[in-house]
């Protein structure tokens, strides 16, 4: 075990974050910290590190182990370069290279006893040479920040002229190279790319140390980790897996505890009946009775209701008119930034109820397609059509569309003023803006906060083609869910960017990937892009003259055949599978009816089992006591196979 924490409590004034949270870390494990955005992750992480000291409770390192911290936000203002303030790190390695040399140049001119003690230094100096992996530390150097997302010709630039996230990368490279025992990362993807992701993902994977990691990336989480530890208005929790396991175990749990609740609650109400009608008879021997069951009644340990996640948006997303067929047309569209070229060529068609994700490496132009689209930059060269009756409604990562110097409530009363008081509060609410809240200035909220006001503001918009540039940022996983199930539920059209993968394969119809300064076409989620990206690349993005319009390019093999194949292979299997589901819930429904039947039967019987005429008739009891045992089995049965059908 390399770190454990003991009965962690934390609380801000009246508010408690943590209550006697406990965990461990054994060596190499990759885990997460997971939970809606203000539940305490990073105030955690900030324990654990010292930063923030815990009001009870132990944060034990192991002896002799190293731990690294990566916050969410950096503020190196270094006059080094990138490539230098990596090579910091190795320091330890250059200096014993540089030692190597001088014993090297020493020992050409030593003989004798001082050749021996030379050879002697330079064999333990070249054994902790190896030791460190010194022979690699260039190409380790390279490698990180290749995988980050910098290119050889960005080695350069000063790290004080980076932005932000940039910046963030920086740090994180350093501390990637640092190799410390026990990494601790605060968002670590927020500011990559998918290629980068992808890369990070595999260096965790394989990183020597162990890993904790917040991060709301699901694709990510699944990827890396084999423990999750929830924190949920408080209360810590620990779960083996990835996300997955967890999400599924998670809802199983809350299904039981809800189940048990339940159960509960009508056995309550069952027995107040009971009582009741044993005192409605007036007679000694059945108010003893009542009075028993009584006593029994309020000795019962109460079950607590469970409760979802107290900042749970809620998002409902329905066009006001239904636009036609044909939602969107581009052209031979062509965009470039003085000799940068970004893409040209593109041409592409986008049907009504279609939702297509744009995908691609930071900096190939997917922000700058969506403002072309929406008017709000020019193209160089190409024509982009909407069909009719075609309303925009736009969602900017950069909340450009937000005045920052107004309120809450009248950024939304200004945009909709036919909206009273009571519902533009009302709109607040359900995206967590309550009481004294709405009269915050816009340009006081945090990136989160700013997101679900836009996000307000696209609700109330009723458009009919959404256009979304990563609207997952800054969101937790439960807020990443209800804004998956919204866009799945909407009846319109969507084009947006992301690089969350979990997102775009719960929600993609279609993928167009920025590579090669050219679109090329998935129809499908982001586990078919990915089936299909290796054979599509070859064919689309390496030369132009191997490049089509977006029409003629298809999301399986090359030819026309195989694409129909392909596609009517699909909706054979989906009609299969549709058919199966079908299958399911008919026979999930009738179990649910029996076992309501049979439930309803057992309260009857327990019900004429208290009646006086009954309690003294032997037969009939035996009889009611046979059919409620006979019910009980069937019930088992039942039950066990509802929890197989819900699977």
């Amino acid at each position: 075990m390399i770190l454990s924490c003991h009965q962690i409590s934390k609380a801000f004034g009246d508010v408690s974050i943590l209550e006697n949270g406990s965990f461990h870390i054994e060596d190499r494990e990759k885990a997460a910290i997971v939970g809606i955005n203000g539940a305490g992750k990073s105030t955690l992480l900030k324990i654990i590190t010292g930063e923030l000291a815990a009001d009870r409770g132990t944060v034990v390192l192991a002896k002799d182990k190293t731990l690294g911290y990566l916050a969410q936000h950096q503020e190196l203002s270094s006059g080094q370069t990138i490539y230098d303030t990596l090579l910091e790190v190795k320091k330890d390695v250059i200096d014993l290279e540089l030692k190597l040399r001088d014993l090297e140049r020493a020992m050409k001119h030593a003989d004798g006893g001082e050749l021996e003690r030379l050879m002697d230094a330079y064999a333990r100096a070249g054994h902790e040479f190896e030791q460190k992996d010194g022979y690699a530390w260039k190409s380790e150097i390279t490698g990180v920040l290749k995988g980050l997302g910098f290119s050889e010709e960005e080695f350069d630039k000063q790290v004080a002229t980076l932005s932000g996230g940039q910046k963030t990368r920086v740090y994180l490279g350093r501390l990637l190279l640092s190799k410390p025992d026990i990494i601790l990362l605060d968002e670590p993807t927020n500011h990559l790319d998918m290629a980068s992701i992808a890369w990070l993902e595999t260096y965790l994977l394989n990183y020597p140390g162990s890993v904790l990691i917040v991060a709301h990336d699901r694709y990510f989480l699944d990827k890396v980790v084999t423990k999750i530890i929830e924190i949920d208005q408080g209360t810590l929790s620990v779960f083996s897996g990835n996300y997955t396991d967890y999400a599924g175990k998670r809802a199983m749990l809350r299904e039981a505890r809800m189940k048990e609740y339940l159960n509960q609650q009508a056995e309550i109400r069952h027995q107040e009946e009971v009582i009741r009608k044993l005192k409605s008879f007036n007679r000694e021997k059945s108010v003893r009775r009542a009075e028993s069951r009584e006593k029994m009644l309020s000795k019962m340990e109460r079950i607590e209701k469970p409760t979802e996640a107290a900042s749970a948006m809620h998002i409902r997303l329905e066009p006001q008119i239904m636009s036609g067929n044909d939602v969107l047309a581009v052209r031979e569209l062509r965009k470039s930034f003085g000799s940068h070229l970004l893409f040209s060529d593109v041409s592409f068609d986008i049907k009504r109820g279609e939702r297509v994700a744009v995908i691609g490496s930071n900096g190939t132009g997917k922000t700058t397609l969506l403002k072309i689209i929406n008017g709000l930059l020019p193209a160089d060269h190409g024509q982009i059509r909407l069909g009719t009756r075609v309303q925009i409604g736009y969602y900017d990562q950069e909340q450009q569309v937000l005045h920052m110097e107004k309120t809450l409530f009248d950024e939304l009363q200004d945009a909709y003023p036919h909206m009273d008081n009571t519902q533009v509060r009302s709109v607040l609410a359900a995206f967590l803006f309550t009481g004294d809240d709405v009269f915050k200035r816009i340009g006081d909220l945090s990136g989160g906060e700013r997101g679900r006001v836009s996000l307000a503001k696209l609700m109330l918009s009723e458009s009919n083609l959404l256009i979304l540039d990563e609207p997952t940022n800054h969101l937790d996983i439960v807020s990443k869910e209800i804004l998956e199930d919204a866009l799945n539920s909407y009846t319109g059209t969507v084009l947006y960017v992301s690089h969350d993968r979990y997102f775009i394969n719960r929600t993609a119809t279609r993928i167009l990937d920025l590579t090669g300064q050219t679109f090329v076409n998935y129809v499908g989620n982001y586990d078919y892009y990915l089936e299909k990206r290796d054979a599509m690349t070859a064919l689309y993005a390496n030369g132009t003259e191997q490049r089509a319009d977006m029409t003629d390019i298809s999301s399986a093999p090359p030819s026309r055949e195989s694409a129909g194949s392909d596609t009517r292979l699909d909706w054979q299997a989906q009609k299969e599978e549709k058919a199966r589901e079908r299958k399911r819930l008919n026979e999930l429904r009738k179990t649910e009816e029996e076992i309501a039947a049979l439930e309803n039967r057992n309260a009857e019987i327990d019900e004429r089992s208290a009646l006086p005429e009954i309690c003294t008739n032997m037969s009939e009891l035996l009889k009611l006591s046979r059919e409620k045992e006979e019910n009980d089995a069937r019930l088992l049965t039942l039950y066990e196979r509802w929890e197989e059908l819900a699977d």
